[in-house]
């Protein structure tokens, strides 16, 4: 794997390249050296070595007595800054969220539990990797955890979209033809303590295998379309934490402001 550290508008893993965007590049700040450090020792446990691409030279000279320093301790920033596409002009880390389709999320209601890719289909590995879903061709063991994102990320409801069209989304999918997907909120203080959690310095956070919803559920966001369909499949350690809403957005930056101001708003 490579770590490309470069003057990028965000932060993706795409093709054996992590293509780390920083804050106020070419500067790098603690956040951020502990997330590289994250993702070398992630790879590393998976027999994969990382090399940098840098092109800044100041940079190139100071990452390695930088990484020497150990980050472990360095906690992580209410807002983080290297991505600003959301209305809040970086992602929010009280809350993480994954994201499924209507039929996916009846799914994982009506059973209590998240799944990973490799335990929901019942797949070999190989065959997931050959799926036209892995055009980033992610390594193996990405199927075998749950992802998360940022509670006001928009990437779970556009990648519920691609997978829904069988294309990369326009702009007119993402507006006027946008349908939100349903919403699973979790605390990020809470679940980063799941006994199978994994930080790779990539995702806000992964768990491995699989997650009980109703030992950490913090809030259930469906879009009110889908209020009938999912109430028959609602276990009852969950239904006091559903909440549906309306979607009257003119597009999918901000129906993630409006449900992320929702969620962090019931408390």
């Amino acid at each position: 794997m490579k770590i490309n550290l470069n003057d990028h508008e965000f932060s993706i893993v795409w093709d054996g390249v992590y293509y780390k965007a920083l804050k106020d590049y070419p500067n790098i700040n603690q956040w951020e050296l502990k997330s590289i450090q994250e993702f070398i020792r992630y790879e590393n446990s998976y027999n994969r070595s990382v090399v940098f691409e840098v092109e800044d030279e100041t940079l190139k000279k100071s990452l390695n007595s930088l990484l020497v320093k150990e980050y472990s301790s360095v906690h992580i920033p209410e807002k983080i800054s290297e991505c600003t596409a959301c209305k809040q002009k970086g992602c929010l880390t009280k809350f993480l969220c994954h994201t499924a389709s209507y039929d996916n999320a009846k799914k994982i209601i009506s059973s209590d539990k998240l799944l990973s890719a490799i335990k929901v289909g019942n797949k070999s590995r190989e065959l997931l990797l050959k799926e036209s879903r892995n055009a980033a061709n992610d390594p193996i063991d990405y199927f075998e955890h749950i992802m998360f994102s940022w509670g006001n990320c928009q990437a779970g409801d556009r990648l519920v979209m691609e997978r829904k069209l069988g294309r990369m989304p326009d702009e007119r999918d993402l507006s006027s033809e946008f349908t939100p997907g349903i919403r699973f909120y979790f605390k990020y203080n809470d679940l980063k303590k799941h006994p199978y959690a994994v930080n790779d310095g990539y995702h806000a956070l992964k768990i491995k295998d699989e997650l009980i919803l109703s030992d950490y559920l913090f809030a259930l966001v469906v879009p009110v379309e889908y209020k009938e369909a999912i109430h028959d499949v609602l276990p009852e350690t969950i239904k006091d934490k559903v909440h549906y809403i309306e979607n009257s957005c003119i597009d999918i930056w901000e129906w993630s402001d409006v449900v992320y101001n929702y969620v962090n708003n019931i408390e």
